[in-house]
């Protein structure tokens, strides 16, 4: 098989796989609380990097990780997992999964805001066009079906929404900055975001055992959400051909989310989540675009 055609493969199924990640926030989040379910979860993630590193035989490149190195991965982690999940955890228990999932989307449109003053990239006319009509996407999303729908969005949770992918965006950035190899940063980043994790639940919980009515969530979303589908993505990125064409395939996937949120959350989907949706998608293929 051709490496093109297997980047596709990868890339699909990492596609598919995503899209459901959504629908499983929701399902672990009427049982657990936002910190208990990133706790699990990232301890899911933490061990299915120590496999694939340990399937690699190189368990002692692992622990030959310098101080230098364990300070940047404390600082990553106190960003992915821990406070990204956290806040867009939080936005999906005060939003509809429709609503959370779309406005996450808009990473792309702030990392170009970010990589400006980090990355000493220019804002461009693009970029600008690029924000606007992505923020014209956010409004039909908040819409929720009728301009009166506006007011009843909770704009606490969609205001968590869109700043989760402020985070991720700096996270993204300052993880292109960091040279290490993608595996070991993804194994102690979430090390020490497992330990912030296990603080905050410590102190501002009362550390109760969580229910394990949430335990397959916090699996699934562990496996799928933050470990082992980002293998399969870097693994089409690396097999690719036009890294731009098969990442293009990433845009199908808040579309077939909605799938999921309609049949197995039995949310009603509004025709302006699909309009936001399109303008977001369109914001940042324009962005994208050479």
């Amino acid at each position: 098989m051709r490496n093109i055609s297997k980047a596709y493969i990868y890339a699909l199924l990492s596609v598919f796989l995503w899209s459901t990640v959504a629908t499983a926030f929701k399902l672990g989040l009427k049982v657990l609380s936002p910190v208990y379910l990133i706790l699990l979860a990232s301890v899911v993630s933490l061990f299915v990097f120590f496999f694939i590193i340990l399937a690699q035989g190189r368990i002692r490149e692992l622990f030959t990780v310098t101080a230098s190195g364990l300070a940047k991965s404390a600082m990553l982690g106190l960003l992915n997992p821990f406070g990204y999940y956290l806040i867009l955890f939080q936005a999906y228990n005060l939003l509809p999964a429709q609503v959370a999932q779309p406005l996450n989307m808009i990473w792309p449109v702030t990392l170009a805001l970010l990589s400006a003053p980090l990355l000493k990239q220019k804002i461009t006319f693009r970029n600008i066009v690029a924000i606007l009509v992505s923020f014209v996407g956010v409004i039909f999303i908040s819409s929720q079906g009728s301009l009166s729908g506006i007011a009843n969005t909770n704009i606490t949770g969609a205001a968590l929404a869109v700043g989760s992918s402020v985070i991720w965006a700096l996270f993204w950035v300052l993880s292109v900055i960091d040279k290490r190899e993608e595996i070991f940063k993804l194994f102690w980043n979430f090390a020490f975001g497992v330990i912030y994790l296990l603080l905050v639940a410590l102190v501002f919980t009362d550390f109760s055992l969580p229910d394990i009515k949430g335990l397959p969530a916090a699996i699934y979303i562990g496996f799928f959400e933050l470990g082992f589908t980002y293998i399969l993505w870097m693994k089409a990125m690396q097999l690719s051909e036009n890294n731009a064409k098969t990442g293009n395939l990433i845009f199908l996937s808040p579309f077939l989310s909605l799938v999921f949120i309609h049949f197995i959350l039995g949310e009603t989907i509004y025709y302006t989540t699909f309009i936001g949706l399109a303008f977001i998608i369109s914001g940042i293929w324009y962005q994208q675009k050479k």
